[in-house]
C-alpha cells in the first residue's frame, strides 16, 4: 500500500510542478521608450536564449515563477529580471558607468577601471558621427595627446599621426595593430571599425621595438551571438569645395601696384593706362572646381548563433579632387569577412580577412611650380585662353621660367596608380585548463601596386616644365609581410583579494618585397592612350630602369604580469626581447622593460561614500620602447655608388661602395614616464582624465656624420654613414573631461573637451655642426628649418626684423645690410643685428618660429531630442607657426592683397615693405615670411532624424535615419595661406607651406538603414 501511495503523491507533485511553468512574452525598450531589436535574452544558468525582434519583443517557453532572465545589449547595462508573470516589459538603461568596459591593451584586454597606463579611446559612434574618409581623421580632436595633420587635401593623400609630439628626425608614425596583426590604417574602411585604442605611454612596451611612437589598436566589428541576421546599409553623397580662397590682387590693383614697383626702380611703367582692366582673371576660380562630388556606400550583414558569429561587409568610396577635375581623384573599394566560433568548449577560433582596392590620380601640388602655386602668382591681367581658344602661354619676362598656365598644366597631367591588398588574420584560443588559455594568431599582408606617368611632349614657352621628348614611366611594386604570435594567458584569483593575469609569448615577423621601375621615350602619337613600355620602339640605350628588393625579420619574446589586490592596488610589469635583422651582430638584440601601477583611492574605507567623487584612481608608468623604422642594412657596406675604371684599356662603368656602413648602428630608444589620475564625478555623469608625461627619445639616427678614413664620401652615390647621435625630449600635460546627462526620456546630452600642452626640445645632435638643416625657401636660399641642440625640432632659422626703415637717417644709423644682397633704403625691412657686431649677415640668423603647437584641444557635443540628433566636433591648435613659401619673388608676379598696406612714404607702414623691381634684401628669409598658424576648426556638424520605428518596422526596417552634415565647415585663423593645418610630413621641415592643397569643405546628405 505504501509504494502505491508514494507513487500517487509523486504524480500529484509532478502535475503541480508542470502546472507552474508558463510561456513568457516580453518587450524590451530603451530609456526613451523605443523598442530595442537584437537584445540578447538568456535564461540564467541555462542554455535557453533568444533575441528581440523588430518590435523589441521576445518569447521564452516553459519558465517558472522566479526564473531569472538576463538581458544584454551593446551600449546598455546588462540587467537581470525575475519572472513573476507571463507578460513583462523591461526598460534598459544606458551604460553610463563605463568602468567595467573592456579595453584592448595588446595581447589581451583589461577593464577600464583597472587600467594603469595612459589610453585613448574612440568608438564606432564617434566614427559614425565624424564620417571620416580615412580612419586617422577620427583621432583629430577626439583623443588628447594625438595630433593628425594632412600632407595634402587632395583625394587619397596621406595623413601624419603624432602621439605626444615629434620625437625623432626620422619616422614618427605610430604602429597600427588591426585585430592583432600589423596593418595600415589608411586602407581601412572606417565603417568596419568597432573601437580604436591608443596606447600613449610605456604600456606599449609589450610591442617592443615598434612601440616608441605609440600604438594604435583597431578592433573591427563582429556579429553578435544568438542574433538574427542583420543588414546595415549606410550611404552618403555630397559635394566639395575649397575651404578658402586667398585674396589676390585683381587686374586693376595689380597694374597699379606694378606701375609703382617699376617707378620705384626708375623704370618705365608697364601699364600707362589701367582703364578698362577691371577685375580680370581670378585664377583660383579657374583651377578650383565647384560642386565636386563625393559618394560613399557601406553594406554590412552580421549575426550569429549560439556557437558562431559573423560579419560580412563591403564599401565603395569615390572622391574627386577640387583641383584638377577628372585628373585628380581617389576611388576605394573594400570587402571584409570576419567569423568567430566555438569548435568545442575549449577551442575557439576567429578570422578576419580584408581586401582593398584603390586607384588614385594626382596633379602637381605642394611645391614650386604646382598648380596652386601658379594660380596664385599669375597676374589677373592674363587671360586663360588666347584668341584662338588655346591655353595662354605665360611670358618669361618678369614671371620666370617655372610659372606656367595651370589650366594647361592640368590638361597635360597624365598619371594613374592602382593598389590591391589582401590582409587579415586567423587565430585560435585553446583552454588547456581552467585558468590557462593558449592563443595563436597568424597575420598577413600582401599587396601589389602599379603606377604609370606620361610626360607629354609639350612647350610652355621656354619654361623648365617644357618636355622636349615624350616619355612613360611605369612601376610595379610587391610588398608582403606576415606575423605569427603564440602566447599563453594565465588568469588566477587567489582567495578573495588577489587577482593575477600573466601573459608570456613569442612573435615572429617578416616583411619582404621588391619593386621595378622603367622609363621609355618617344611615346607613339605623343598620347596617353599609347603610353606603355611595350609600345616603345626606340633603342635600348634610351630606356632607364631601376629595381630594389628587401627582406627584414624580427624575432620577439614577451611577458606581462598584472596583479591587483581587492581591485584597489594595481600593478603591471612588462618585458620584451626583440631581435631585428636591420641591425648588426653587436646590436641585433634589445630589451624593453616597463612597469605601471595604480591606486583606486575611492575603494578605500577612509574615502567613504562621496556624492561628488564616485571614482578616483591614481596611476603611474615608466618604461623603455624602441623604434627600428630606419633604412635596411645600414650596418653593411653596399654597392650602391657609381664607379668607373679602366679594364683592358677601356673605360667601363661599375659599382662602388655607397653610403659608408656603421656596424654599431642600433635602434632608437624611448624612455617614457607618465603620471595620471582618472575620476568619475556627480553620479558618474562627469569623467576626468589628466596626465603629465615626459618622453625622451635617445640614440636618434643622424645621417651624414662626418668621418675620417680612406673611403671617400663625395663620389656619386656615396655618402657619410648614419650614426646614433641625437636626443629629443617631449614633455607635457593632458586633460580630458566628458559629461553625460539624461534630462528626460526625450532629451539627453553628452559633451567632451580635451587639451594637450606640449614642450619639445632637442637635447643633442652629435654631428660636427650640432644641427641638421632641411627644407627650402624661394630659390637658392639657405635651408629655413633646423633640428638643433637646445631648440624645438624643426624650428625656423632666419633673420629677425624690426619694422621698416622710415627715412634715410634710420638707414644710416643701422648696421649695414649689404651682405644680404643690397643696401637698404627707406621702405625696406630692417633686420636685427643679433650678435651686435655692427653688420647684418648670415651670423645673425636666429630662431624666428616653431612648427610645434604649444597647445591642441578638441571639443565635441551631442544632443538627442526625441527622434532628432545633433553633433558638432571642433579642433584647435595654438602657438604653431608656418613659413609662407607660396609667393614667388619675381618682378611681375601677382600678390596677396596684404601688399596693399605696403610702405609708400614715411609713416605709412611699419610692417609691409615697399614694392620695387630693383635690388633689395626684402626677399631674404625672415620672420616677415612666418605667420602665426593658430586656428580653431569646426571639423564636423551633423543633424539627423530617425523615423518612428513603429512606422518603419511595417516595412521590415528596424532603423531609418536621414541626416545632413558638413565636414571642415569653417576655420577661424589669421593665417594668410590656404590651410593653417598644412604639413609636409617631414619632422624637421614640416612647417613650410609650399602652396598647400586645401582640405575641402564637404556637404553631405546621408542615410542609415537597418533591416
Amino acid at each position: 500500500m505504501k509504494p502505491k501511495l508514494l507513487l500517487i503523491v509523486l504524480l500529484l507533485f509532478t502535475s503541480f510542478a508542470f502546472s507552474q511553468t508558463f510561456d513568457v512574452n516580453g518587450t524590451v525598450l530603451d530609456a526613451s521608450g523605443m523598442s530595442l531589436p537584437g537584445v540578447n535574452v538568456k535564461v540564467k544558468s541555462s542554455s535557453q536564449s533568444t533575441t528581440t525582434d523588430f518590435d523589441g519583443s521576445f518569447k521564452l517557453s516553459g519558465l517558472s515563477k522566479g526564473t531569472i532572465i538576463v538581458l544584454s545589449y551593446i551600449g546598455f547595462r546588462t540587467q537581470e529580471v525575475s519572472v513573476s508573470d507571463n507578460r513583462i516589459t523591461v526598460k534598459m538603461n544606458d551604460d553610463a558607468k563605463s568602468l567595467d568596459e573592456v579595453v584592448v591593451i595588446g595581447y589581451g584586454t583589461q577593464k577600464k577601471r583597472d587600467l594603469t597606463g595612459s589610453v585613448g579611446l574612440v568608438d564606432s559612434k564617434t566614427i559614425e558621427a565624424l564620417k571620416p574618409v580615412k580612419v586617422e581623421q577620427a583621432l583629430q580632436g577626439t583623443v588628447s595627446g594625438v595630433n593628425v595633420t594632412s600632407q595634402s587635401g587632395a583625394p587619397g593623400a596621406g595623413l601624419d599621426i603624432r602621439i605626444r609630439g615629434i620625437a625623432t628626425n626620422g619616422e614618427n608614425k605610430p604602429a597600427a595593430i588591426i585585430d592583432g596583426y600589423i596593418g595600415d590604417l589608411s586602407l581601412l574602411n572606417p565603417g568596419d571599425i568597432e573601437t580604436i585604442t591608443v596606447l600613449k605611454d610605456s604600456q606599449a612596451a609589450i610591442y617592443g621595438t615598434i612601440g616608441a611612437n605609440g600604438i594604435i589598436l583597431i578592433t573591427t566589428k563582429m556579429g553578435k551571438r544568438n542574433t538574427k541576421a542583420k543588414l546595415s546599409y549606410n550611404t552618403y553623397t555630397g559635394f566639395q569645395e575649397t575651404s578658402k580662397k586667398l585674396q589676390t590682387l585683381n587686374a586693376t590693383e595689380y597694374a597699379l601696384l606694378l606701375n609703382e614697383s617699376y617707378a620705384n626702380a626708375g623704370k618705365t611703367v608697364p601699364y600707362p593706362n589701367v582703364t578698362g582692366l577691371g577685375k580680370g582673371t581670378d585664377w583660383q576660380d579657374e583651377v578650383f572646381g565647384k560642386g565636386i562630388p563625393i559618394i560613399s556606400h557601406d553594406l554590412t550583414i552580421s549575426g550569429g548563433s549560439e556557437k558562431i558569429n559573423y560579419s560580412v561587409s563591403g564599401s565603395h568610396l569615390d572622391q574627386e579632387g577640387i583641383v584638377g577635375a577628372d585628373k585628380s581623384g581617389f576611388l576605394r573599394n573594400t570587402a571584409r569577412v570576419a567569423i568567430g566560433g566555438d569548435v568545442t568548449d575549449r577551442l575557439k577560433f576567429k578570422t578576419n580577412v580584408i581586401y582593398t582596392y584603390f586607384t588614385r590620380k594626382t596633379v602637381n601640388e605642394n611645391g614650386l611650380g604646382s598648380v596652386l602655386f601658379n594660380a596664385l602668382n599669375i597676374p589677373a591681367t592674363i587671360k586663360p585662353y588666347d584668341a584662338n581658344g588655346n591655353f595662354t602661354v605665360i611670358p618669361l619676362n618678369g614671371l620666370g621660367n617655372e610659372i606656367i598656365n595651370p589650366l594647361a598644366q592640368i590638361a597635360n597631367t597624365y598619371n594613374d596608380y592602382n593598389y590591391k591588398k589582401l590582409n587579415g588574420s586567423f587565430g585560435i584560443d585553446y583552454k588547456i585548463f581552467k585558468d590557462f588559455v593558449i592563443t595563436s594568431t597568424i597575420g598577413f599582408n600582401t599587396s601589389n601596386s602599379e603606377s604609370k606617368t606620361f610626360g607629354k611632349e609639350i612647350s610652355y614657352g621656354g619654361k623648365v616644365f617644357d618636355v622636349k621628348q615624350s616619355s612613360v614611366t611605369q612601376g610595379a611594386v610587391n610588398d608582403n609581410d606576415y606575423s605569427f604570435d603564440l602566447y599563453g594567458t594565465y588568469t588566477k584569483k587567489v582567495g578573495e583579494s588577489h587577482n593575477i593575469v600573466g601573459v608570456i609569448g613569442t612573435t615572429i615577423y617578416k616583411t619582404w618585397g621588391n619593386g621595378l621601375y622603367a622609363t621609355g621615350y618617344d611615346v607613339p602619337y605623343n598620347s596617353w592612350e599609347f603610353a606603355d613600355l611595350k609600345l616603345i620602339s626606340t633603342i635600348s640605350k634610351v630606356l632607364n630602369n631601376s629595381s630594389y628588393d628587401y627582406d627584414v625579420r624580427r624575432l620577439s619574446y614577451f611577458g606581462r604580469v598584472q596583479y591587483d589586490f581587492k581591485g584597489k592596488y594595481l600593478l603591471s610589469a612588462i618585458i620584451r626581447r626583440d631581435a631585428s635583422s636591420r641591425f648588426g651582430p653587436a646590436n641585433k638584440v634589445a630589451y624593453f622593460p616597463s612597469v605601471t601601477g595604480g591606486w583606486v583611492v575611492s575603494d578605500e574605507k577612509f574615502f567613504g561614500n562621496s556624492k561628488t567623487v564616485n571614482f578616483l584612481k591614481f596611476r603611474a608608468s615608466y618604461g623603455s620602447l624602441g623604434n627600428d623604422q630606419i633604412g635596411d642594412f645600414t650596418y653593411l657596406g653596399q654597392l650602391t655608388g657609381e664607379a668607373t675604371y679602366v679594364f683592358n684599356g677601356e673605360l667601363v662603368s661599375g659599382r662602388a661602395q655607397g653610403i659608408l656602413p656603421n656596424p654599431n648602428v642600433k635602434w632608437e630608444a624611448a624612455k617614457k614616464f607618465d603620471v595620471g589620475v582618472d575620476m568619475k564625478l556627480l553620479d558618474n555623469k562627469v569623467s576626468v582624465v589628466a596626465d603629465y608625461f615626459i618622453d625622451t627619445r635617445k640614440d636618434l639616427l643622424i645621417p651624414g656624420i662626418a668621418v675620417t678614413g680612406i673611403s671617400g664620401i663625395g663620389a656619386p652615390g656615396a655618402g657619410a654613414p648614419t650614426i646614433n647621435a641625437g636626443t629629443v625630449r617631449n614633455s607635457g600635460f593632458e586633460f580630458a573631461v566628458d559629461y553625460k546627462e539624461k534630462f528626460s526620456d526625450a532629451f539627453s546630452m553628452s559633451a567632451g573637451y580635451n587639451v594637450t600642452f606640449l614642450k619639445n626640445k632637442v637635447i643633442e645632435v652629435n654631428n660636427a655642426t650640432h644641427y641638421i638643416e632641411r627644407g627650402s625657401f624661394s630659390v637658392g636660399q639657405l635651408a629655413p628649418t633646423r633640428m638643433e641642440e637646445g631648440k624645438p625640432i624643426g624650428y625656423f632659422y632666419g633673420y629677425k626684423t624690426d619694422g621698416i626703415f622710415q627715412n634715410q637717417a634710420e638707414v644710416d644709423a643701422h648696421p649695414s645690410q649689404l651682405a644680404l644682397g643690397a643696401n637698404a633704403v627707406p621702405g625696406d625691412l630692417r633686420f636685427v643685428d643679433i650678435n651686435g657686431d655692427g653688420v647684418v649677415d648670415s651670423k645673425d640668423r636666429t630662431n624666428i618660429g616653431d612648427q610645434i603647437p604649444a597647445a591642441t584641444m578638441g571639443f565635441n557635443l551631442q544632443l538627442n531630442y526625441k527622434n532628432l540628433d545633433f553633433a558638432v566636433y571642433t579642433y584647435a591648435s595654438l602657438g604653431n607657426d608656418l613659413i609662407r613659401n607660396y609667393e614667388r619673388n619675381l618682378s611681375d608676379v601677382n600678390h596677396l592683397d596684404y601688399i596693399l598696406d605696403r610702405w609708400t612714404g614715411e609713416g605709412t607702414s611699419n610692417s609691409t615693405p615697399r614694392v620695387t623691381t630693383g635690388a633689395t634684401s626684402n626677399s631674404v628669409f625672415s620672420d616677415y615670411y612666418v605667420d602665426d598658424a593658430s586656428y580653431l576648426r569646426i571639423q564636423n556638424v551633423q543633424l539627423g532624424y530617425t523615423l518612428d520605428p513603429k512606422l518603419t518596422q511595417k516595412a521590415g526596417i528596424t532603423k531609418l535615419r536621414l541626416y545632413v552634415g558638413a565636414n571642415n565647415l569653417y576655420t577661424f585663423t589669421k593665417y594668410k595661406g590656404f590651410d593653417p593645418g598644412a604639413s609636409t610630413g617631414d619632422p624637421i621641415a614640416g612647417g613650410i607651406d609650399y602652396g598647400f592643397y586645401p582640405v575641402p569643405r564637404t556637404y553631405q546628405l546621408g542615410l542609415n538603414l537597418n533591416f
